[in-house]
């Protein structure tokens, strides 16, 4: 990660957040996790990080690198998690979200952080990144790894928010748009550095 080189895209709006103290979910497709604990470190961010044995390793290294690790998944019990993420974000912090992990479908937007965001009114922000010298693995998220000495963006997305205590008939309505929104985030993404940009 640090032989690469590095920029920063759209952070503005996310760092105008910060500034205020608003508390932030950052969304990331499992896809683009593989730049996440480093770019991330030293920020006393909370990540969300699957309790499987994959996660295990993950957990380890983010820990050592500053951040509050919480286990949880879609898939396994999440009360503990769920109040320790409701904490952290009532005192204005921040937590990392995989909306489509750990097991997808790819880019399949669970609900999980409509309902943290609705309850908390944290703003969403879509995160993601892009090499110039890149391969995408074999698996279900086609996970995206790339080469030391390349070019790599870092891309902060738009922010976006869902309502306050949103009622649950009005969940996948927000879901959907969700969805949407990083589909769309995400596909802009990728088109970095196909024309040299």
């Amino acid at each position: 990660m640090r032989l690469c080189r590095w920029s920063v895209r759209g952070e503005e709006a996310y760092s105008a957040l910060r500034r205020t103290g608003r508390p932030v979910i950052l969304l990331v497709w499992h896809g683009k996790i593989f730049t996440v604990p480093f770019f991330f470190r030293k920020r006393n961010i909370m990540p969300l990080v699957s309790p499987s044995r994959d996660g295990e390793f993950v957990a380890r290294l983010m820990d050592g690198w500053g951040y509050k690790v919480i286990r949880g998944s879609g898939s396994h019990l999440m009360k503990t998690a769920w109040i320790e993420m409701k904490r952290e974000l009532a005192a204005g912090g921040e937590v990392i979200i995989v909306p489509d992990g750990p097991k997808g479908p790819d880019r399949k937007f669970k609900l999980g952080a409509i309902k943290l965001a609705a309850e908390t009114g944290a703003a969403l922000v879509p995160w993601s990144f892009r090499a110039k010298r890149r391969k995408n693995l074999r698996s279900w998220d086609r996970f995206e790894m790339f080469y030391p000495l390349t070019r790599v963006a870092a891309v902060f997305g738009t922010p976006f928010e869902v309502p306050r205590d949103l009622p649950a008939e009005a969940l996948e309505e927000h879901r959907r748009r969700a969805e949407e929104i990083m589909v769309a985030f995400d596909a802009e993404v990728d088109r970095l550095f196909e024309t040299g940009g």
